[in-house]
């Protein structure tokens, strides 16, 4: 307990909050203010996705949304989590801070993991995952390192001790959070190459998509190495631990709101391009057959090719393939008119009587 109260705290606010209105600790005051505005603007873009849906023309683009949705709820408890790491550690922010911390970024890696299964799909011609799949996967994903979590704490507290968490020494208390992150590390590490395959495809409209998550969780990578390297590290000193945590919070939501999130916004609305989707007739198509063995008998081939122009008339015959090809002649055609002419009669020279008698 502070003997002194800041100058711009109230005098009967209890010291651990001391950190959100002293104005010689600023950053706690910078990263209220950074975390309450992206937790506005997290709101704002889940109803405006709510508000876009009915414009969605698409329906591969619309089945991603309940997952990007579940994606900005994530995104909006990180923000939230940030206010845990600016108040001072005690009973009831340290079980907070151990708890979600993975679950929150384990959700969101997960709604990106979801999206990048999809997308491989989509950009090879394949038949896409359905809304349902999608929205499960994000969800099985994630629900890894809730029990991973809830195990961890229940056994650090021995079921009641809340406490155990500000009485465990500094390094201690950074090593376990750090162990307990391993999931996550692995679950960003998977969404990052598999958003790597995305690039991989004939069709180049579903790319765009898989850069937004490939560089986002590139970014987020940079942010978590870091992070884990200032905590690990002792230079810093124990004093800034709480500040090295929010920050890193702060840093990567705004990373998924500005890279993933508004990007993926713009483009929800597009019409849907055909050039997106292979077509519909294609394994219908007869496709040209190649000549896998043997020597080509080039007079049976011009042979050939002379019966068929003759059988067929317009059309011209492909050695080696399963169908005839239409092609448009020029035909020199005879406008002339026919005039009448006499036929001599076979009979005309016949008199009755053998020739030479």
């Amino acid at each position: 307990m502070s003997a002194i109260t800041p100058h711009n705290c109230h005098s009967d606010l209890d010291s651990k909050y001391y950190r959100l209105c002293d104005t010689t600790e600023i950053w706690g005051i910078v990263l209220e203010a950074v975390a309450a505005f992206g937790a506005v603007t997290s709101v704002a873009f889940m109803l405006a996705l709510l508000v876009l849906i009915c414009k969605v023309q698409d329906s591969n683009r619309r089945k991603v949304l309940p997952t990007q949705l579940l994606f900005l709820l994530g995104v909006l408890g990180l923000f939230g989590l940030t206010f845990a790491f600016i108040i001072r550690l005690d009973g009831a922010t340290g079980p907070t801070r151990f708890l979600l911390f993975g679950i929150l970024f384990s959700l969101c890696f997960s709604c990106l993991l979801a999206h990048a299964f999809n997308l491989i799909k989509l950009v090879r011609g394949h038949k896409p995952l359905s809304l349902l799949m999608i929205l499960g996967l994000a969800v099985a994903f994630s629900l890894v390192q809730d029990v991973i979590a809830v195990e961890y704490v229940v056994l650090t507290m021995n079921k009641t001790n809340v406490e155990i968490f500000s009485e465990l020494s500094p390094s201690r208390r950074n090593e376990d959070f750090v162990m307990l992150l391993i999931y996550v590390l692995f679950l960003m590490a998977l969404t990052f190459l598999t958003s790597s395959f995305t690039f991989c495809g004939s069709f180049i409209g579903w790319k765009r998509h898989g850069a937004h998550i490939y560089l986002t969780v590139l970014l987020s990578i940079a942010i978590w190495v870091a992070w884990i390297t200032l905590l690990l590290v002792p230079t810093p000193g124990s004093q800034w631990d709480d500040t090295i945590l929010a920050s890193a919070l702060v840093a990567n939501g705004w990373i998924f709101l500005l890279v993933y999130v508004v990007p993926e916004l713009l483009l929800l609305t597009r019409q849907r391009s055909p050039m997106d989707y292979p077509v519909e007739d294609a394994l219908c198509k007869p496709q040209l057959m190649k000549q896998s063995f043997g020597m080509e008998n080039r007079a049976y081939s011009q042979e050939e090719i002379t019966q068929g122009l003759e059988e067929i008339g317009d059309s011209f015959y492909a050695p080696y393939s399963t169908h005839f090809q239409l092609q448009n002649r020029t035909l020199q055609k005879d406008f002339s008119i026919p005039r009448a002419q006499t036929r001599v009669s076979p009979y005309s020279d016949y008199e009755g009587r053998k020739e030479g008698s």
